[in-house]
């Protein structure tokens, strides 16, 4: 015997509060994802900008290449030889022994990219992205909200 305080149907009022509970959590993933996104291509930018208020050149040789980082090794005129921990900036392409010209902060030589390449790079892939994300959240948050049919009698 089942009591029906506790039947969670999809036409009871306890399944309709789960089903928007569900469309809400749906709705802050999709929410956060997209601030990551952002977050992701304001930092890249934020990043450029450094570079280029204090730009250094230098041509460098690319050290090693794996899926979370692209090292590589350059020299600056005052003859210190940097390799920046967390990488270049917008490896795309590259392989290990290339050399490569690359910008750098001179006042933070661990900040460096390949030169010519820009946050804008990273604008396709993360809108691409986030639509394919909201392509999928909200045909599914409209599913869950969705009030059923009241001549349809219940299960």
């Amino acid at each position: 015997m089942v009591d029906d305080a506790v039947q969670t149907s999809p036409r009871s009022p306890v399944g309709v509060r789960v089903r928007r509970g569900v469309a809400r959590s749906l709705l802050v993933v999709g929410a956060v994802v997209t601030l990551v996104g952002v977050l992701l291509l304001a930092a890249a930018w934020r990043d450029d900008r450094a570079i280029e208020s204090r730009l250094g050149n230098a041509t460098a040789e690319v050290v090693s290449v794996a899926f979370n980082r692209t090292v590589i090794r350059f020299g600056t005129p005052d003859g210190k030889v940097y390799s920046p921990s967390q990488g270049v900036l917008y490896p795309e392409g590259l392989e290990a022994g290339l050399l490569v010209r690359v910008e750098y902060d001179t006042a933070n030589p661990e900040l460096a990219r390949i030169a010519g390449r820009t946050a804008s790079l990273g604008f396709l892939p993360v809108s691409t992205f986030l639509v394919v994300v909201w392509a999928v959240l909200i045909p599914l948050i409209l599913f869950l909200r969705r009030r059923p049919r009241r001549d349809s009698k219940p299960l």
